[in-house]
C-alpha cells in the first residue's frame, strides 16, 4: 500500500486524481494511483516524495484557471517525478514514457497522449516553455524556490539529503550552478499568479543558497 503523509493529503490525492481523468473523459488503469503513489514513498527520495506532490497538485487547485488543458496539466504533474533514479539521467523521458502508455491504455488519443508526454518533458528545466500549459506546470513544479525560508531551507536539505553519496566537492559547485541559472531567469516565473506570489521571496532564497 502507499504511505500517504496524512488524511487531509489523501483527500486532496483522490480529488486530484478522480477530477483528472473526469477531465480527459477516461477511466484510469486500475491500481495507476497507487502505482505512482508508493513511487513517491521510495526510501531514497527525500524531497522529491508525496510532499512535492501534495505541494504541486494544491498549486494547480489554485491556479487552475490558468490551464488550457487542465486534466492533462494534472496527469502530467502525477507524473512527472514518476521514475525517480539517483543514477540516471532519463527520469523525466521515463516518466514521461510512462505517462504516455498509461493514457494510452486508458483510450486517450494519440495527440492527448503525445501532449503530457511533452509536459512532462518539460520539467527537465533546460528551457523555458513557450507552451502556456507547459509554463504552469513548470511554475508550479518550480515553485519551492520561492517558498517562505523555512521550507525553502527544508528542501535544500532534502535535495541534499537525496544526494548524500556525492562528495560535498562534486555536489555544492553543481548545486551553485544549478541554482544560478533559475536566478538568471528574468523572470523566473512565466505564469502571473505564481510570479506575484512567489518572484521576490525566490530570488533572496537563491541568493541567499548560492551565496551560503
Amino acid at each position: 500500500m502507499p504511505v500517504t503523509d496524512s488524511p487531509s493529503n489523501s483527500a486532496v490525492f483522490a480529488a486530484s486524481w478522480r477530477e483528472a481523468w473526469a477531465a480527459l473523459g477516461l477511466v484510469p488503469p486500475m491500481g495507476l494511483r497507487d502505482a505512482l503513489l508508493t513511487r513517491h514513498a521510495e526510501p531514497w527520495r527525500k524531497y522529491h516524495t508525496q510532499q512535492h506532490l501534495h505541494e504541486c497538485l494544491s498549486g494547480l487547485a489554485r491556479e487552475q484557471a490558468l490551464a488550457a488543458r487542465l486534466g492533462e496539466v494534472a496527469i502530467a504533474l502525477w507524473f512527472h517525478d514518476a521514475i525517480y533514479d539517483l543514477q540516471a539521467h532519463d527520469n523525466e523521458a521515463r516518466s514521461a514514457g510512462w505517462a504516455r502508455d498509461a493514457l494510452q491504455e486508458a483510450g486517450a488519443s494519440a495527440e492527448v497522449a503525445q501532449r503530457v508526454h511533452a509536459l512532462v518533458m518539460a520539467t527537465c528545466h533546460d528551457a523555458q516553455p513557450s507552451d502556456p500549459d507547459a509554463q504552469l506546470l513548470v511554475d508550479i513544479d518550480l515553485s519551492i524556490l520561492g517558498a517562505p525560508p523555512a521550507r525553502f531551507a527544508e528542501y535544500e536539505q532534502q535535495i541534499r539529503a537525496e544526494y548524500a553519496h556525492i562528495p560535498p566537492a562534486l555536489f555544492e559547485p553543481r548545486r551553485r550552478e544549478i541554482l544560478g541559472r533559475f536566478l538568471a531567469r528574468d523572470p523566473l516565473y512565466l505564469t502571473p499568479g505564481v510570479r506575484a506570489e512567489r518572484e521576490a521571496q525566490a530570488r533572496i532564497n537563491l541568493r541567499t543558497a548560492i551565496g551560503g
